[in-house]
C-alpha cells in the first residue's frame, strides 16, 4: 500500500500501487475537503542501477523506541519511532518540521509540542529525556505538568499527554509490540 497526502487538507489517502504500471498517473479526490489532484507512479529502479547511480549513503540513525499515540476521538493509534538525540513531537501540518508528527485533529497539540531526547546511558542502555516545546496547552507526565523549561527522565511504559493526546513510550526492545 502506498500513502499520498492531500496538497490542500494534508489528508492521507491509501491505494495499492500494485494494480498500476510505473508511469501510470492517477487522479484521487479528497473524501475530506474533495480536491482533485493527480500522481504519476515513479519508476522502480533495479537494485543494481541504483548502486551505480547514487553515491554510498551514510548508514541510517538506529531506531531506539517509540512513542505509540492511543486511539481517541481524534486519531487512530499511530507508532513513531525514536533516534539518537532530539526527537521534536507535535501535531501533523502540511509544511511543519516536526520530526514525529501526529495525524490528528486534535486543537490543543501544538504543531511542535514537545521534545523528547534519546541518548545512551553509561552503560550503554537508552535514555529518554521530555521537556515541552514551549506549547499552549503544556506537556504531561502521568498527571502532572512539566514546568517551563523543565525536563523530566521517563522510562519505557510512561504515559505522556500532548493536549488531548495520550502517548505511551516504548523501549528500543518493544518498539515493534
Amino acid at each position: 500500500m502506498k500513502k499520498v497526502r492531500c496538497p490542500q487538507c494534508g489528508k492521507p489517502i491509501t491505494f495499492d500501487e500494485t494494480q498500476y504500471s510505473e508511469g501510470h498517473s492517477l487522479v484521487f479526490e479528497c473524501p475530506s475537503c474533495r480536491k482533485r489532484f493527480g500522481v504519476k507512479l515513479r519508476a522502480k529502479t533495479s537494485a543494481k542501477s541504483s548502486e551505480q547511480q547514487a553515491p554510498i549513503q551514510a548508514t541510517e540513525m538506529p531506531v531506539c523506541g517509540a512513542v505509540v499515540v492511543i486511539e481517541n476521538v481524534f486519531h487512530y493509534r499511530q507508532t513513531l519511532s525514536l533516534h539518537p538525540g532530539d526527537n521534536t513531537i507535535g501535531r501533523y501540518m502540511k509544511g511543519s518540521k516536526t520530526q514525529l508528527a501526529i495525524e490528528t485533529d486534535d486543537p490543543s497539540m501544538d504543531m511542535l509540542h514537545c521534545v523528547l531526547h534519546v541518548g545512551r546511558k553509561a552503560d550503554a542502555t537508552w535514555q529518554y529525556t521530555l521537556r515541552d516545546g514551549p506549547s499552549n496547552t503544556g506537556t504531561f507526565v502521568g498527571d502532572v505538568l512539566l514546568a517551563k523549561g523543565e525536563r523530566r527522565r521517563i522510562e519505557p511504559g510512561t504515559l505522556f499527554t500532548l493536549g488531548a493526546t495520550t502517548l505511551i513510550l516504548k523501549g528500543d526492545d518493544t518498539a515493534e509490540q
